[in-house]
């Protein structure tokens, strides 16, 4: 275990040297994901709790990010918003990415007429359309909850997944260890599991690490819409639309969702282009990795 500890650390500290901007994502994130796991015990107050003579005030000591138009506390609304945005983050991009990798694994190990038709009438067609727009629509036909805008945002978002897999496959199949594997007598399951799938797992990870930064925003955007969570849940985005008829008397109830939503995002794609430039063969030289 100290051995996997140190390991780690170690591959960390060489994925941050020299880049600046991968040190300030791992802040950002992690300041992200620890407030959303201890969002419990470190609110100030109960997000629900409604106090009418308190409503509207700016930041103060016994508020920091002030009170919304109910009188409840912004700062603990934006804790348990950051569990919620983690939790919903985590399950699309684990299911696009698990349906993508199951789709494109399947058109680009089979190839033919499997290929065409999946990347033809599935991929082409879900890609057609901006992945917001259908999470958008399908969202509107199956309704507020977590369990359905899960589904929406991963209905609009696999396809992106599915054809880099299928791309990856494309590319990993015609090496030479694959011909070595089918020559050996295994089979198209093992040959995928064993010597193909190990090696395209790190692209995958860049475009998982990016797409969580999506998904923040696309749910915020859907919060924002009325197509999210349902009140008095605490989201990001339901927050900034409560907060448009306070835009001037009380700005502060859009500025602290919307520094939220922008640190989340901005400390994905930070990663998200570390892990990239990590991954890169060329960068890696570059750098001395």
């Amino acid at each position: 275990m100290i051995f996997s500890f140190v390991k780690g650390f170690g591959t960390l500290r060489l994925l941050l040297r020299g880049q600046p901007l991968a040190v300030a994502g791992v802040v950002l994130l992690t300041a992200f994901v620890l407030s959303a796991l201890a969002a419990p015990w470190i609110a100030p107050y109960n997000p629900a709790s409604i106090d009418l003579l308190h409503r509207l005030e700016g930041p103060s000591a016994a508020h920091w990010a002030g009170t919304d138009e109910l009188g409840r506390d912004v700062l603990a609304r934006l804790l348990w918003g950051a569990r919620l945005s983690l939790a919903v983050s985590v399950t699309v991009v684990g299911l696009s990415s698990a349906l993508g990798l199951a789709i494109g694994g399947v058109a680009g190990s089979m190839g033919g007429w499997a290929d065409t038709v999946l990347t033809t009438f599935a991929m082409n067609t879900f890609q057609a359309l901006p992945g917001i727009l259908l999470a958008i629509a399908f969202a509107a036909f199956l309704g507020p909850g977590f369990t359905n805008l899960v589904l929406a945002l991963a209905i609009g978002g696999w396809a992106g997944y599915a054809r880099l897999v299928r791309a990856q496959v494309l590319a990993a199949r015609e090496r030479e260890y694959v011909d070595a594997a089918r020559a050996l007598g295994a089979g198209p399951l093992r040959i995928f599991f064993r010597h193909i799938l190990p090696n395209i797992v790190q692209p995958l990870l860049v475009q998982a690490a990016i797409g969580m930064a999506g998904v923040i925003l696309a749910e915020a955007t859907l919060s924002f819409l009325g197509l999210g969570i349902p009140a008095p849940a605490p989201s990001w985005g339901s927050m900034i639309n409560d907060a448009r008829l306070h835009l001037f008397d009380a700005p502060h109830l859009v500025l602290f969702p919307a520094l939220a939503v922008a640190g989340a995002v901005l400390g994905f794609n930070f990663v998200g282009d570390a892990l990239r430039d990590r991954l890169d063969p060329r960068t890696r030289l570059e750098l001395g990795l």
